[in-house]
């Protein structure tokens, strides 16, 4: 029986009401542009809404301690970077006013404040920029956004931010979709993740 088939493409299409609304997750122009000052964050599916999130003295001197735990090496980076994802998402929803809820709902398409996969990892991807533009990243750097999933082989479309581990060359995901906004993401070796996914599964 082929994943084409009929049986196997409608539990895809019931796991897919929770999915992305597209397959890609490279965005350009002002949602792009990361700097000391502000990140404009992604919500309401596929970038359709920006809302503009100025980064100011106290969220650096937050973000500088937090990754400062990450100095001795990547592992510890890493865990500094998921701390770094939640406050980030923790400010981002006291701009916007709503708190994004785990994974996505089809639904919930246009809605202020929530988040599909391509909302998510775009703002993973800018944030961790950020970090790397004012000096915070040591081990690990940032690299585009990857998407997995192709619907006939059963997965439906899902992306990650990547950064790449510079001693190693190991990449890693860096996934905030699975939980509520402002809870810490999954972050797993590319190879796992690339893997991941089937019938609607983390």
């Amino acid at each position: 029986m082929g994943l084409g088939s009929p049986s196997l493409l409608l539990p895809l299409l019931v796991f897919g009401v929770a999915a992305c609304t597209s397959a890609s997750s490279n965005f350009h122009g002002e949602i792009a542009r990361v700097d000391a000052a502000r990140i404009h964050v992604c919500h309401g599916f596929d970038c359709r809404n920006t809302t503009r999130l100025d980064m100011g003295a106290a969220d650096r001197a937050t973000l500088t301690r937090i990754m400062e735990a990450g100095s001795p090496g990547p592992a510890q980076e890493r865990a500094a970077i998921a701390r770094a994802v939640q406050h980030f998402e923790e400010r981002s929803t006291e701009v916007i006013g709503v708190r994004d809820e785990a994974r996505s709902n089809i639904a919930q398409t246009g809605q202020v404040g929530q988040m599909d996969c391509i909302d998510v990892s775009t703002n993973t991807r800018s944030l961790l920029l950020y970090l790397a533009e004012i000096g915070l990243l040591r081990h690990h750097v940032v690299e585009t956004n990857v998407t997995r999933g192709a619907i006939v082989d059963g997965r439906y479309f899902h992306a990650t931010a990547v950064i790449r581990e510079t001693g190693t060359g190991e990449r890693w995901s860096v996934d905030g979709w699975y939980g509520p906004g402002g809870a810490a993401p999954q972050i797993k070796p590319m190879s796992q993740w690339l893997g991941e996914g089937f019938l609607g599964g983390s």
